[in-house]
């Protein structure tokens, strides 16, 4: 199939429900006679317009798609006609058609009416047919980010209810594991075009279920992220090592709370075998989903040793997959740091000193080298530019590189958020009432 006959199909796909409509602006009738007939054999609604004035009274009483309008004509020319469209229509896109050989009207039409893209006359009617399935293909992929942005706004306002409500929904809930099972085919199958947005509302689904442990998750991927970086991964196998972290845990949405709210070397054997069961219960979760099998896999052996002693294979060493040893090393260092791996909170030093003291034990050294080196003290400027600082350093004026999560796992501020002086103060007291303190990243002035 040609690159053009994809496009075709695509675009035919994109325009089940509605027919796109094109309006085409020209004095001329012969020109318009000709697109008509151009467009003929396309599942497009052609409508005609002799002037600019006439072409905003079509805009004015029915939806257009796309507007192809002569740049060349009285009264009206095609760039003000389209600049106009620009203002009042911006989701409608613009295509010039000129005949000029000054190059500099054109760039001047094409900056004043924010045009696609301008054609030749004469066109080569493949050309232009292309022209317009490229810019219809770009309108609807644009209203699709739209909607899936509106979609993720309510899903995260639901989330946020749900957890200011949290107490009161658990005392209502009579069946835990299929209503987190069905909100995560609910949100898949919403999801199913954007699958990177999938994965964090499934880790914003996690979070209900963490328990003692909330918050796990998200930091555990910025762990992993880092420790990745750090090690020069590229940025698709990061990305994988990343959506991994996030969902490392979702197995444990079948375990129930009595299990989860205790650390995991103070449960009796029979209960560890039960908690040891979730990786792969979140390999078989991930199954369907083909982009995150990847993900799925590192998920399985995240728990493997690498002296071999692990589960569920007894794999060691290099069989282990790369992204598995990550996660390894910086879910313990968080679980040690929470208290759900053994019993009692670690401080930053123990945590760090337990992960060292097991190297080429549990874990690959290679990878808490650059662990330890990834996660070292505040105020260390890496490549990218970022100043890694802790709450009590912030001043006002410096503006956030990244997004800042709370320890449960709740946006509390947006990268490019500028520090003011009442935020600063509100987050000292937020880190005083967990007793825990925030790692910030700020983009370097």
């Amino acid at each position: 199939m040609s690159e053009q006959a994809r496009e075709a199909e695509l675009v035919e796909q994109k325009t089940a429900r509605r027919s796109p409509t094109l309006l085409c602006v020209d004095d001329e009738r012969n020109i318009l006679n000709a697109l008509k007939q151009l467009f003929r054999t396309e599942k497009y609604k052609v409508v005609i317009a002799e002037s600019g004035a006439e072409g905003l009274e079509i805009l004015e009483s029915q939806p257009v798609d796309v507007v192809i309008s002569d740049m060349r004509m009285p009264e009206m020319d095609g760039a003000e006609f389209l600049e106009q469209v620009a203002n009042r229509w911006p989701h409608t896109m613009r295509v010039l058609l000129t005949g000029y050989a000054d190059i500099e009207s054109t760039i001047a039409a094409v900056n004043k009416g924010k045009i696609y893209q301008y054609v030749s006359k004469p066109w080569n009617d493949e050309d232009i047919k292309l022209v317009i399935r490229r810019s219809l293909e770009v309108k609807f992929l644009e209203q699709e980010r739209l909607r899936l942005e509106r979609l993720t706004k309510k899903q995260n306002e639901e989330l946020l209810h749900l957890n200011e409500n949290l107490e009161k929904l658990v005392e209502a809930r009579t069946s835990e594991v299929q209503q987190t099972a069905d909100m995560l085919d609910l949100a898949y199958e919403e999801l199913k075009q954007s699958y990177a947005v999938a994965v964090e509302v499934f880790a914003d689904l996690l979070e209900l279920r963490e328990g003692i442990g909330s918050g796990h998750s998200r930091r555990v991927a910025e762990y992993a992220r880092l420790t990745a970086k750090e090690l020069g991964m590229e940025e698709h196998d990061l990305q994988d090592v990343y959506f991994a972290a996030l969902l490392h845990d979702i197995g444990k949405i079948t375990l129930p709370d009595a299990i989860l709210s205790r650390p995991y070397l103070s449960l009796p054997e029979k209960e560890q075998k039960k908690m040891e069961e979730h990786s792969l219960i979140g390999e078989r979760v991930l199954l369907a989903l083909e982009p995150l099998q990847t993900a799925a896999r590192m998920i399985r052996y995240h728990h493997e040793r690498y002296d071999g002693g692990g589960y569920p294979d007894g794999l060691a060493e290099e069989a282990i997959p790369v992204g598995a040893r990550i996660l390894a090393v910086v879910s313990d260092y968080d679980a040690l740091r929470l208290g759900t791996l053994a019993e009692g909170m670690f401080t930053e030093e123990e945590a760090r000193g337990y992960i060292e003291k097991n190297s080429e034990t549990r874990y690959d050294p290679r990878i808490v080298e650059a662990f330890l080196t990834a996660v070292e003290p505040q105020g260390e400027v890496d490549e990218s530019g970022e100043i890694r600082l802790v709450t009590k350093d912030l001043k006002e004026g410096m503006v956030l590189s990244r997004d800042l999560v709370h320890f449960d796992g709740m946006l509390l501020l947006r990268a490019g958020y500028e520090v003011k002086p009442a935020v600063i103060q509100k987050l000292l007291e937020f880190e005083q009432e967990a007793e825990r303190s925030y790692t910030l990243y700020i983009v370097r002035q």
